[in-house]
């Protein structure tokens, strides 16, 4: 069952003074069924960050449709889009987008607030899940008193406490050590088994080759796709490796 249906997605900026357009996407199609774990590659100007931006609402496509569990984003009102984001995506970014002045514990409830829940729900959705992602001696404690893998750690569970349709990803273990890199992978991983969607946009290959499928986009659309299969980890790295290889050097699909 699909859960995310992208169809002819074309992106136009205009120029400050109208003089110029850019095309970030030219169009754009894919679909994400419910449960999968999708990564997006591609060089820096490709048009993966208008992609994310377009998948999470911030901006809007000159053309084409991005439908979220049956829902056409484009008939959501702009009054009714950062509750429609909050019920719907969970997002995990590379800088974390912690508040420095909350806590651990009130970053994670901060959608939740902004939602209206009661605090023993909050209670009852935040335990399971600080325990499960290892931060619950962590809570009263600030960002800045915590490792850079912890604050990913928080920015997991503020992403998951909504109980998301979808987890949007931007370069999530761009900040991280190696060591830290691992543990959010394996924590992906676990969070995807478990039946969550994850859509990851990463220039890491390593990140890449933990999901079960990768889309590479160039040129403003999706110019390749691997299924990983019965491949071990190892295995699509290196056939990720080899795409890359073959894309950077103009090579045939």
């Amino acid at each position: 069952m699909s859960i995310l249906s992208v169809k002819g997605l074309q992106k136009i900026y205009t120029t400050r003074f109208g003089g110029n357009k850019v095309e970030a996407l030219r169009d754009v199609n894919f679909e994400v069924e419910k449960g999968e774990y999708v990564a997006i590659m591609g060089e820096s100007g490709s048009g993966k960050t208008t992609l994310l931006n377009i998948l999470a609402g911030l901006d809007k496509p000159t053309r084409g449709s991005v439908v979220l569990d049956g829902k056409d984003m484009a008939s959501v009102k702009e009054s009714a889009m950062a509750a429609f984001r909050r019920d719907n995506l969970g997002f995990v970014f590379q800088e974390f987008n912690l508040l420095d002045t909350f806590s651990i514990e009130d970053n994670i409830y901060l959608p939740l607030v902004l939602a209206g829940k009661s605090h023993r729900e909050m209670r009852e959705r935040l335990e399971p899940l600080a325990i499960e992602l290892g931060i619950w001696d962590l809570l009263k404690k600030y960002p800045y008193e915590v490792s850079g893998g912890q604050k990913q750690r928080t920015a997991v569970a503020r992403a998951l406490i909504t109980e998301p349709k979808l987890i949007l990803a931007d370069e999530p273990t761009g900040a991280l050590d190696s060591k830290s890199t691992e543990e959010l992978l394996r924590l992906f991983a676990e969070i995807n088994m478990r039946g969550q969607t994850i859509l990851m946009v990463t220039h890491s290959v390593k990140a890449a080759s933990n999901a079960g499928r990768v889309l590479f986009i160039k040129d403003g659309e999706v110019y390749h796709q691997l299924y990983r299969g019965s491949s071990t980890a190892e295995e699509f790295y290196q056939k990720i490796s080899n795409t890359l290889t073959i894309i950077a050097t103009g090579g045939e699909r």
